[in-house]
């Protein structure tokens, strides 16, 4: 028995993704009701009557990129009751769902994945695609504008809390982390004043390992001990990578 759709709250996630240049966020295809190219959203659907918001985030999420407990926050309730101003989205959404509904209320999540081949190999299964953040055009509905409220929080949560390693491979280089954050911020940084200020970081851990498999002079990789940041943060003012 197929479960009942509320026809007036949906769910859509802003899924940030990082490449270690590019920081990307993940569009699903939506499906065409008439000739043309093919046009991008953000992954979500109206919810089931059997599921609560959260649920719903989190089973979308895992369908689109396989994985259980990736971070997962929500972000931003959008009520405008006019977000539906074209008549082609109403059209989709009645064919889609089978709803009529004039005003629909969406719930937006933010996430953060560690895009790698497990992951991109999921993602390529569906009609979906890892988009530059930089060069977003054309988004279906208003979800451009939920896009960049995402990044807005994200560009907040870099500068106060270690949320970029959630981001980066569970070693990465400084290079990596660098570039993360000039990705999300849009600004470039001085590569010797970073490094200066991360020697400030006690809970970020130099290994004895170098990358492998690269075309230029393999760099050191480091570590995040996340435990030790955890049992320090009540002394810490304030977390100030950047």
């Amino acid at each position: 028995m197929n479960a009942i759709t509320n026809p007036s709250v949906s769910v859509d996630i802003v899924v940030f993704g990082f490449d270690g240049s590019t920081l990307k966020v993940l569009l699903v295809e939506r499906q065409l009701l008439d000739d043309g190219s093919p046009e991008y959203k953000l992954p979500g659907s109206m919810i089931s009557e059997e599921e609560d918001l959260d649920t719903s985030a989190k089973n979308t999420l895992q369908a689109l990129t396989g994985l259980k407990n990736v971070y997962l926050e929500q972000l931003h309730v959008f009520s405008n009751p006019n977000r539906i101003k074209s008549e082609e989205d109403r059209r989709w959404i009645e064919a889609t769902y089978g709803i009529t509904s004039k005003r629909i209320i969406t719930v937006t999540y933010f996430s953060l994945v560690k895009i790698d081949q497990s992951v991109l190999r999921i993602t390529r299964q569906g009609k979906t695609m890892w988009c530059n953040v930089q060069e977003l055009k054309r988004v279906s509905f208003d979800h451009k504008e939920i896009i960049l409220k995402g990044l807005e929080r994200l560009c907040s949560n870099l500068q106060a809390t270690p949320i970029a390693f959630e981001l980066l491979p569970r070693k990465f280089t400084i290079r990596q982390l660098q570039n993360l954050y000039e990705a999300a911020l849009g600004i470039d940084i001085d590569n010797r004043n970073f490094r200066k200020r991360l020697q400030k970081f006690p809970f970020l851990i130099q290994l004895e390992e170098k990358e492998t498999k690269v075309n230029h002079k393999p760099a050191l990789l480091y570590q995040f001990d996340k435990q030790g940041y955890l049992q320090e943060q009540k002394k810490l003012k304030r977390f100030k990578l950047f």
